[in-house]
């Protein structure tokens, strides 16, 4: 059989959906950008593991497929504040919070371009930036250049990772999700890394703060709920 030559040449990207802000906001960037999108989440024990089912949601709302990996080596490895539910999550060793899951994003990174590679797929999007962020290393713009190179070596292909978050404070990533004409997407994300047993966010956990403090800063008033009151002063509904 004579396979569609356009449509083999059709722009096809996988992208990395935690469910969260930012992830969502890259969904739809690549909507937008792209001809073919599909979704990836990782289950790998998180706390807030009520991340998939909004990751879920969303890529049904986007009308995409989504593929669940998982990925038990993380909880294995351990140590991290965001593998379990006793750890706080403060502030622990080389100024990095104990959320910090060494590894975790190029472990994700190499996942994703694995199963973009037996799909044919050739670009991989990632929500990571080095703006308003926790401090992860493996969040900034050389870490992702250099994986990527990796990665086209060890696969012996073509594959582009984009970063179009990379140099965006949270308010204007939600300015961005503004313009493209989705951001009552965020109704359905999730960020909380202690959400309670409904998965309300706590509105108080580093992951919370940054998001909360983007939203007040764009002008609008964050439409999930959180187990705090949060004085929105001027900001308006989305």
């Amino acid at each position: 059989m004579i396979k569609n030559k356009k449509t083999n040449n059709r722009k096809k990207i996988m992208i990395c959906l935690s469910g969260g802000q930012d992830s969502a906001t890259v969904l739809a960037w690549a909507i937008k950008n792209f001809d073919v999108v599909e979704t990836v989440s990782f289950s790998y024990n998180q706390r807030h593991d009520v991340e998939l089912e909004h990751a879920k949601k969303l890529s049904n709302i986007a009308n995409v497929n989504h593929t669940i990996l998982h990925v038990n080596t993380l909880k294995e490895i351990g140590n991290s504040a965001l593998l379990n539910k006793v750890e706080k999550i403060k502030k622990g060793t080389n100024n990095l919070p104990t959320s910090f899951v060494p590894g975790r994003n190029l472990i994700f990174s190499l996942y994703a371009s694995a199963l973009a590679y037996k799909k044919g797929f050739k670009h991989i999007g990632l929500g990571v930036c080095e703006m308003d962020y926790s401090g992860y290393p493996d969040c900034r713009d050389e870490t992702i250049k250099s994986m990527e190179e990796t990665i086209k070596k060890g696969f012996n292909y073509d594959i582009h990772i984009h970063t179009p978050l990379m140099w965006l404070t949270k308010s204007k990533i939600i300015k961005l999700m503004k313009k493209l004409n989705k951001i009552k997407w965020y109704k359905y994300t999730h960020t909380c890394y202690n959400p309670n047993k409904e998965g309300i966010s706590c509105g108080e956990c580093p992951a919370c703060k940054i998001r909360i403090k983007g939203f007040k800063e764009a002008g609008y008033i964050d439409p999930i709920k959180y187990q705090i009151k949060i004085d929105w002063g001027d900001c308006k509904r989305i």
